[in-house]
């Protein structure tokens, strides 16, 4: 300390003191009249005066909190906890500052020293509870609220962050109970309803949950949180004219929305409506960059890059589940067992692609070396393919409603050798609970189409063509490299769908059918630009799409016309039955794929009823699916490796009727005696693959990328 330094005020002895209290007054006059200016240059006077006044510096630093001032309130507070280290409300302050300095761990510090000092200072027991959130620690910080929440049962932050901390922990049951609780002291919070409306949506419970969001709004028109949730709600209820309108609410209200812009775009992307498309996929780009979580899943549709899916989904995977939230579950032990346990996670188990195509690998999987588990995430209707499906398991598990770590600690009671992840980042997935590593080998697999990004996901099951060695480095995952084929397919797809007549189909007798039966966000302006380059160049060609709506079909028929091409030249099929869809692919003459995201399960049913596929390689796993499937079944001459070479392949096939007879007449040939179909072929490889990751796991081996013989 300097030798010239002023002594600490006395106010018991010191003249000083009631200069310095006038002068604090004053300042904290100033501030709570909003003089903000005034107050800081009085704050500011009264400390350099007294640079050992312990009450000026504790309200400057909250001061300067309050004016956003982080670095300068932090530097206060820690004075003023120097000169009092007693002061549980200095250090409480102290720790706030630091949590919204992201220094978490610097803040929980400044909490406990405050509570070894007043164990009962509830609101240092709520904001240690806010940094081990931070810190990523829901158990810890749900036992400090809920103990702040004893000492004052009426403390409304106490509920909001407990289900802040049980969502985190996924018991979405129990947070949206703490949100009711908090609701029955502020019912009219719009902020308390719009955690509601989260906790719901988290449960699926998607019509409440727009209710409550729609009950923020009334309550507060200006709230762009609100809009922004209720968007994202209209959106996976599938009404995206509606969702577009809310993205364009909450970005009215808050320019700089990134997240708002990225939900107009993919709702956008649904609609066929590409209004500043260019504009909002370089804003997606920057996102990434900027460090803004983009859903991984969304992105596949315009970012064609194999790096920047893997940035996207490195990033939304720390977010969304970093890996553990809680410590690792045990492994399994698995010593004496004579079968392999196999755990297929999903909440498509139900009329859906996944389904479709896994039906067969579910029932063929060898019960001498195999036992396995269905865990369903949601609650399907029940259908023939549901029943189909939950009969091929040894054992199938309804776990709608379960938690994630309840849904990862039953896995580790099942004794689970292998976890698959049927579903990665797309709607309705679950990756927390794999993130609790409840498995020694954890596989992601077939439902999303591109690296996870996520430390606890070991393997990808892949082939040498949807993932080149040369772009091997943008997967985090190790790679098992099948032989044939990355993509399981049914063999017992359906053959007896009705064949309806072209005009039935509303499609014209005589004249060549293009056909794209991917859904509407997957075709993209450079793919639609091609579809009607082409039909410029064939005379008497349609484009047969599937129907999504009407404002899509209007939209299309706009671009359409647009780009030289009558509208009526595009014509939509109507959804029917799968046995009946796959029908009707028989009165089209060629498929065009989509691109940057190709067609998966899409292409695989095409093929199956024997339409040829066109399709353009890119680089990324999802820009590559449909040319592994063309390829596997014999047919590598329609794969083009540019945009340029797939018009040149589709327009060829469209001008020349010998070619394209000569092509189908192939492809039926390849059909039966290719491998893309052979489900039993395929399940032996899988198997195979199961078990070599088995063994490394048993051995003590972390995972390596495995090539499965032929």
């Amino acid at each position: 300390m300097s030798r010239n330094r002023t002594p600490p005020l006395d106010p018991r002895t010191d003249p000083r003191f009631l200069k310095a209290l006038r002068g604090l007054e004053e300042a904290v006059q100033c501030q709570q009249a909003g003089r903000h200016d005034e107050a800081d240059k009085l704050y500011a006077r009264v400390i350099k005066k007294n640079p050992d006044y312990f009450d000026a510096l504790n309200l400057y630093g909250l001061f300067n909190y309050q004016q956003g001032r982080l670095p300068r309130a932090a530097e206060f507070l820690r004075k003023a906890v120097k000169l009092n280290p007693r002061s549980v409300s200095a250090l409480n302050n102290l720790g706030i500052v630091l949590c919204n300095l992201k220094r978490p761990q610097e803040a929980l510090e400044a909490f406990d020293r405050a509570l070894l000092l007043g164990p009962d200072h509830v609101h240092s027991l709520n904001n240690r509870g806010n940094a081990l959130l931070d810190l990523r620690r829901p158990a810890e910080a749900l036992s400090a609220f809920e103990s702040a929440l004893n000492l004052q049962p009426a403390l409304v932050i106490g509920y909001v962050n407990c289900g802040r901390a049980l969502l985190q922990l996924g018991r979405y049951e129990a947070a949206l109970a703490n949100y009711d609780r908090a609701l029955t002291f502020a019912p009219f919070e719009p902020d308390l309803h719009n955690n509601r409306g989260g906790a719901l949506k988290k449960l699926n419970r998607l019509p409440e949950a727009l209710a409550c969001f729609e009950r923020v709004i009334a309550l507060k028109s200006g709230h762009a949180e609100a809009h922004y949730n209720r968007a994202k709600v209209l959106s996976e209820l599938g009404r995206h004219d509606q969702a577009v309108a809310g993205y364009e609410a909450a970005l009215s209200l808050e320019p700089r929305h990134r997240e708002a812009r990225i939900g107009r775009l993919q709702s956008r992307l649904h609609l066929c409506d590409w209004t500043d498309f260019a504009a909002d996929v370089a804003h997606l780009r920057e996102s990434i960059l900027s460090g803004i979580p983009v859903s991984p899943f969304d992105a596949l549709a315009v970012l064609s890059s194999p790096r920047e899916q893997f940035e996207c989904a490195k990033l939304f995977g720390s977010v969304e589940c970093p890996a553990p939230m809680s410590p690792p579950l045990p492994r399994a032990t698995t010593h004496g067992r004579e079968r392999m346990r196999v755990a297929y996670l999903s909440a498509d188990f139900r009329d859906h692609p996944i389904s479709f195509l896994m039906a067969g690998v579910f029932e063929q999987h060898d019960r001498g070396r195999f036992e396995t588990i269905g865990v369903s995430f949601n609650r399907a209707p029940q259908s023939e393919m549901h029943q189909r499906i939950s009969g091929s398991f040894d054992h199938f598990i309804d776990a709608e409603g379960k938690s994630d770590f309840e849904v990862a600690s039953l896995l580790k009671e099942h004794d689970i050798d292998l976890a698959i992840d049927l579903m990665g980042y797309t709607r309705s997935s679950r990756p927390g609970i794999l993130a609790q590593r409840p498995a020694p080998v954890q596989i992601n697999y077939l439902g999303f189409p591109a690296t996870m990004g996520a430390g606890f996901i070991d393997y990808i099951l892949a082939d040498r063509r949807v993932i080149p060695e040369a772009l091997r480095q943008f997967y985090s995952e190790k790679i098992a490299y099948l032989p044939d084929v990355f993509q399981a397919n049914d063999s017992r797809r359906p053959s007896d769908g009705r064949l309806p007549s072209r005009s039935e189909a509303g499609l014209p007798e005589a004249g060549f059918v293009y056909c794209s039966f991917n859904n509407s966000q997957k075709i993209t302006p450079a793919i639609f630009d091609v579809w009607m380059r082409l039909l410029r160049d064939v005379e008497r060609s349609v484009l047969w799409l599937l129907g999504s709506g009407a404002q899509v079909e209007r939209n299309l028929r706009l671009e359409a016309e647009r780009r030289g091409v009558d509208g009526q030249r595009l014509i939509f099929a109507s959804r029917v039955s799968y046995a009946d869809y796959l029908a009707r692919y028989r009165l089209a003459d060629l498929f065009l794929d989509t691109w940057p995201f190709n067609a998966g399960a899409t292409a695989s049913d095409a093929l199956w009823a024997g339409l040829p596929v066109v399709t353009v390689a890119g680089e990324a796993f999802a820009s590559r699916m449909a040319a592994s499937l063309v390829h596997s079944i014999g047919m590598s001459r329609l794969i083009a490796d540019s945009l340029e070479g797939y018009e040149r392949l589709a327009r060829d096939l469209g001008c020349d009727s010998a070619l394209m007879a000569a092509t189908k007449t192939e492809l039926a040939r390849n059909r039966f005696l290719s491998p893309l179909f052979d489900t039993s072929r395929f399940t032996r490889y899988l198997e195979d693959a199961y078990a070599a990751m088995h063994a490394r796991s048993r051995a003590g081996l972390s995972p390596e990328d495995l090539v499965v013989p032929p």
